[in-house]
């Protein structure tokens, strides 16, 4: 698949996971069609830049390294490779420094309750 098709495909994984993620209560859009790399793939999920990839053979490291330096760019949190295949469940993909990050905080807050 190349060219249009996958674009389309990509725009509507996009969307997936918005939806998916606006079920459990966070404010995320979809960032604008078309735009060629202008803008994150999701828009509104605090401290994250997320890639967004819906293929069934992915590099997983070029992809996180395409998140890396959009976050870079784009300032808006830990890069994020949220990606799945046909008929699987969505999966993310983070640096370890980052998922720990996250999971002390967890952590700390959970030992407060």
């Amino acid at each position: 698949m190349g060219g249009k098709s996958s674009q389309c495909k990509g725009r509507e994984a996009e969307r997936s996971l918005a939806k998916l993620l606006q079920e459990h209560g966070y404010p995320v859009t979809a960032g604008a069609p078309r735009s060629y790399g202008s803008t994150p793939d999701l828009i509104g999920l605090p401290y994250i830049h997320s890639e967004v990839k819906r293929v069934e053979k992915l590099n997983v490291h070029e992809a996180l390294k395409q998140s890396i330096r959009d976050a870079d760019r784009f300032g808006d949190g830990m890069p994020a490779l949220f990606h799945r295949r046909s008929r699987e469940p969505w999966l993310v993909t983070m640096r370890l420094d980052d998922w720990l990050e996250i999971y002390d905080y967890y952590v700390e807050t959970r030992s407060k309750e």
